[in-house]
Protein backbone atom coordinates (compact mmCIF):
# COMPACT_ATOMS: atom_id res chain seq x y z
CA UNK A 1 0.00 0.00 0.00
CA UNK A 2 1.08 3.31 -1.13
CA UNK A 3 0.71 4.39 2.56
CA UNK A 4 3.13 2.15 3.69
CA UNK A 5 6.07 3.22 1.52
CA UNK A 6 7.68 6.79 2.03
CA UNK A 7 9.47 8.26 -0.91
CA UNK A 8 12.17 10.20 -0.92
CA UNK A 9 13.53 11.86 -4.06
CA UNK A 10 16.49 14.51 -5.25
CA UNK A 11 16.77 17.51 -7.45
CA UNK A 12 19.86 17.86 -9.32
CA UNK A 13 21.54 20.97 -8.64
CA UNK A 14 21.82 21.97 -12.23
CA UNK A 15 17.71 22.16 -11.46
CA UNK A 16 17.09 23.74 -8.58
CA UNK A 17 16.05 27.21 -9.93
CA UNK A 18 12.64 28.43 -10.53
CA UNK A 19 10.49 26.63 -13.05
CA UNK A 20 13.49 23.92 -13.68
CA UNK A 21 12.65 22.37 -10.17
CA UNK A 22 9.45 22.15 -9.87
CA UNK A 23 9.25 20.46 -13.93
CA UNK A 24 11.91 18.11 -12.53
CA UNK A 25 9.36 17.10 -9.75
CA UNK A 26 6.76 16.24 -12.04
CA UNK A 27 9.12 14.24 -13.98
CA UNK A 28 10.02 12.80 -11.01
CA UNK A 29 6.33 11.33 -9.89
CA UNK A 30 5.59 10.32 -13.54
CA UNK A 31 8.69 7.86 -13.55
CA UNK A 32 7.91 6.75 -9.83
CA UNK A 33 4.00 6.31 -10.87
CA UNK A 34 3.30 8.04 -7.60
CA UNK A 35 0.74 11.22 -6.54
CA UNK A 36 2.84 12.76 -4.49
CA UNK A 37 6.86 12.72 -3.24
CA UNK A 38 7.00 12.47 0.80
CA UNK A 39 10.11 14.21 0.97
CA UNK A 40 11.93 16.36 -1.70
CA UNK A 41 15.39 17.48 -1.28
CA UNK A 42 18.10 19.70 -3.08
CA UNK A 43 20.59 17.21 -3.55
CA UNK A 44 23.40 19.69 -3.62
CA UNK A 45 23.63 23.59 -3.35
CA UNK A 46 24.30 25.41 -6.54
CA UNK A 47 26.58 28.68 -6.03
CA UNK A 48 25.65 30.08 -9.25
CA UNK A 49 21.77 29.89 -8.22
CA UNK A 50 20.83 32.23 -5.53
CA UNK A 51 19.68 29.63 -2.52
CA UNK A 52 16.84 31.95 -1.90
CA UNK A 53 15.20 31.44 -5.08
CA UNK A 54 15.90 27.83 -4.99
CA UNK A 55 13.70 27.34 -1.34
CA UNK A 56 11.25 29.81 -3.29
CA UNK A 57 10.67 26.88 -5.72
CA UNK A 58 11.13 24.03 -3.49
CA UNK A 59 8.29 25.63 -1.39
CA UNK A 60 6.34 26.24 -4.17
CA UNK A 61 6.62 22.23 -5.03
CA UNK A 62 5.04 21.68 -1.48
CA UNK A 63 2.17 24.15 -1.78
CA UNK A 64 1.48 22.78 -5.11
CA UNK A 65 1.16 18.88 -3.31
CA UNK A 66 4.02 17.90 -5.67
CA UNK A 67 5.12 16.78 -1.83
CA UNK A 68 4.76 16.45 1.38
CA UNK A 69 8.00 17.82 3.04
CA UNK A 70 10.99 19.59 1.55
CA UNK A 71 14.38 19.21 2.59
CA UNK A 72 18.19 19.70 1.82
CA UNK A 73 20.93 17.37 1.01
CA UNK A 74 25.18 17.89 1.84
CA UNK A 75 24.35 21.42 2.87
CA UNK A 76 27.08 23.09 5.08
CA UNK A 77 26.11 24.83 8.47
CA UNK A 78 26.21 28.36 6.70
CA UNK A 79 24.10 26.96 4.23
CA UNK A 80 21.67 25.17 6.23
CA UNK A 81 21.25 28.66 8.09
CA UNK A 82 20.86 30.51 5.13
CA UNK A 83 18.18 27.94 3.68
CA UNK A 84 16.23 27.92 7.21
CA UNK A 85 16.00 31.49 7.08
CA UNK A 86 15.19 32.25 3.51
CA UNK A 87 12.54 28.82 3.22
CA UNK A 88 9.04 29.73 3.22
CA UNK A 89 8.20 26.53 3.89
CA UNK A 90 9.36 24.07 6.94
CA UNK A 91 12.30 22.19 6.06
CA UNK A 92 11.90 18.79 7.80
CA UNK A 93 14.82 17.18 7.24
CA UNK A 94 18.74 17.28 6.24
CA UNK A 95 20.76 14.35 4.52
CA UNK A 96 24.74 14.24 4.79
CA UNK A 97 27.57 11.64 4.56
CA UNK A 98 27.33 9.97 8.28
CA UNK A 99 29.35 7.16 9.65
CA UNK A 100 31.31 6.11 12.43
CA UNK A 101 34.56 7.39 10.69
CA UNK A 102 33.59 10.65 9.58
CA UNK A 103 33.45 13.74 12.33
CA UNK A 104 29.78 15.35 11.77
CA UNK A 105 29.78 16.77 15.37
CA UNK A 106 29.68 20.26 14.64
CA UNK A 107 27.40 19.62 11.99
CA UNK A 108 24.99 17.67 13.71
CA UNK A 109 25.04 20.09 16.55
CA UNK A 110 23.47 22.85 13.90
CA UNK A 111 21.11 20.67 12.61
CA UNK A 112 19.49 19.38 16.30
CA UNK A 113 19.35 23.25 17.08
CA UNK A 114 16.59 23.99 14.06
CA UNK A 115 14.98 20.99 14.89
CA UNK A 116 15.33 18.95 11.84
CA UNK A 117 15.52 15.14 10.98
CA UNK A 118 18.79 14.01 10.15
CA UNK A 119 19.39 11.37 7.01
CA UNK A 120 22.59 9.39 7.10
CA UNK A 121 23.74 8.22 4.19
CA UNK A 122 26.63 6.21 3.37
CA UNK A 123 25.69 4.80 6.75
CA UNK A 124 27.81 2.19 6.22
CA UNK A 125 31.37 3.69 4.77
CA UNK A 126 30.32 1.67 1.40
CA UNK A 127 31.05 -1.13 3.10
CA UNK A 128 34.08 -0.16 5.05
CA UNK A 129 32.74 -0.88 8.40
CA UNK A 130 32.28 -4.76 7.79
CA UNK A 131 35.75 -5.48 8.29
CA UNK A 132 36.13 -3.03 11.32
CA UNK A 133 37.28 -5.38 14.51
CA UNK A 134 35.83 -3.02 16.91
CA UNK A 135 32.85 -3.53 15.77
CA UNK A 136 33.11 -7.20 14.66
CA UNK A 137 33.70 -8.00 18.77
CA UNK A 138 30.75 -5.42 19.55
CA UNK A 139 28.50 -7.24 17.38
CA UNK A 140 29.44 -10.52 18.68
CA UNK A 141 28.03 -9.73 22.41
CA UNK A 142 24.88 -9.23 20.39
CA UNK A 143 24.76 -11.94 17.63
CA UNK A 144 24.69 -9.33 15.54
CA UNK A 145 27.07 -8.14 12.70
CA UNK A 146 29.21 -4.82 12.23
CA UNK A 147 27.34 -3.39 9.89
CA UNK A 148 24.30 -4.05 12.09
CA UNK A 149 26.24 -2.76 14.84
CA UNK A 150 26.83 0.32 12.96
CA UNK A 151 23.27 1.14 11.93
CA UNK A 152 22.04 0.78 15.26
CA UNK A 153 24.90 3.27 16.66
CA UNK A 154 23.22 5.83 14.00
CA UNK A 155 19.95 5.13 14.72
CA UNK A 156 20.13 5.07 18.20
CA UNK A 157 21.20 8.94 18.68
CA UNK A 158 18.89 11.59 18.38
CA UNK A 159 16.42 12.04 15.21
CA UNK A 160 19.16 9.90 13.14
CA UNK A 161 17.84 7.88 10.19
CA UNK A 162 20.22 5.76 8.52
CA UNK A 163 19.91 4.60 4.56
CA UNK A 164 21.60 1.72 4.05
CA UNK A 165 21.51 0.93 0.13
CA UNK A 166 21.85 -2.92 -0.80
CA UNK A 167 20.30 -4.86 -4.06
CA UNK A 168 20.53 -8.18 -2.53
CA UNK A 169 17.45 -9.15 0.15
CA UNK A 170 19.61 -11.13 2.57
CA UNK A 171 21.14 -7.60 3.40
CA UNK A 172 17.92 -5.65 2.99
CA UNK A 173 16.35 -8.08 5.86
CA UNK A 174 19.81 -7.62 8.16
CA UNK A 175 19.53 -3.64 7.76
CA UNK A 176 16.13 -3.55 9.13
CA UNK A 177 17.28 -6.42 12.09
CA UNK A 178 18.50 -3.50 14.61
CA UNK A 179 15.47 -2.83 16.58
CA UNK A 180 15.98 -5.94 19.02
CA UNK A 181 18.97 -5.15 21.13
CA UNK A 182 20.79 -1.13 22.25
CA UNK A 183 24.08 -0.54 22.31
CA UNK A 184 25.41 0.86 25.76
CA UNK A 185 26.41 4.08 26.35
CA UNK A 186 29.78 2.90 26.79
CA UNK A 187 29.27 1.38 23.28
CA UNK A 188 27.74 4.60 21.81
CA UNK A 189 30.55 6.57 22.89
CA UNK A 190 33.82 3.97 21.48
CA UNK A 191 31.85 4.09 18.28
CA UNK A 192 31.62 7.51 18.31
CA UNK A 193 35.22 8.08 19.02
CA UNK A 194 36.81 6.07 15.52
CA UNK A 195 36.70 9.36 13.46
CA UNK A 196 39.31 9.23 11.17
CA UNK A 197 40.86 12.13 9.32
CA UNK A 198 39.69 12.19 5.40
CA UNK A 199 37.10 9.96 5.48
CA UNK A 200 34.93 11.78 3.43
CA UNK A 201 33.85 9.13 0.76
CA UNK A 202 31.20 11.17 -0.89
CA UNK A 203 32.87 15.09 -2.18
CA UNK A 204 31.73 17.44 -4.96
CA UNK A 205 33.87 20.17 -4.67
CA UNK A 206 32.03 22.16 -7.72
CA UNK A 207 29.12 22.19 -5.45
CA UNK A 208 30.28 22.02 -1.55
CA UNK A 209 34.32 23.74 -2.27
CA UNK A 210 34.72 23.60 1.84
CA UNK A 211 32.90 21.56 4.14
CA UNK A 212 32.76 21.71 7.82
Amino acid sequence: PRKDIFVTTKVRPQLISDGPLQRSVQESLERLGVDVIDLLLIHWPNPEIPLAESMRALGSAKRQGLTRHIGVSNFTIAKLDEAMNSSPEPIAAVQFEYHPYLDQKRLLAAVRKFGLAITAYCPIALGKVAKDQTLIDIGKKYGKSAVQVTLRWLIQQDDVIAIPRSSKPERLKENLDVFDFALTDKEMAEIGNMTIAGSRLINEPQWVPNWD
